[in-house]
């Protein structure tokens, strides 16, 4: 009889639909990111390339930036939903903050770098 409980995954079935929801918002997450970093870069070229080698500069950081931290979203997530899944079955769980943290530095360093190019783009409009 424990077999069998152990091999019905209905019991679990919250838990696996929950981790596949966390995944798909992580997902979701790194498409908005990739898309707002090519669509900011692909603006500064087309419209308001202003001539200043920094400004090209941060504005490839911040493309370039975000497609990078897009894709090494999808790693995290994809691999945190493949442990989850494994520790769902198992009946164990242990938190992994590594891929929050490293992503929330990454957005902060990009952060910057777009508040950077504002601020010299902005300059030069005033």
């Amino acid at each position: 009889m424990a077999q069998r409980e152990k091999n019905n995954q209905l019991l679990y079935t919250q838990q696996h639909l929950a981790n596949e929801r966390t995944y798909l918002a992580w997902i979701r997450t790194a498409i908005a990111i990739i898309g707002i970093g090519s669509l900011s870069s692909s603006l500064h070229f087309l419209i308001g390339d202003t001539g200043k080698m920094i400004s090209n500069v941060l504005a490839l950081i911040v493309g370039s930036g975000a497609a990078v931290l897009g894709v090494v979203i999808i790693i995290f997530a994809t691999y945190s939903f493949v442990k989850k899944k494994q520790q769902i079955e198992t009946g164990l769980f242990y938190m992994i903050s590594f891929p929050v943290l490293t992503t929330s530095i990454f957005l902060i360093i990009l952060a910057i770098a777009a508040i950077l190019y504002f601020i010299i783009e902005w300059s030069i409009l005033v």
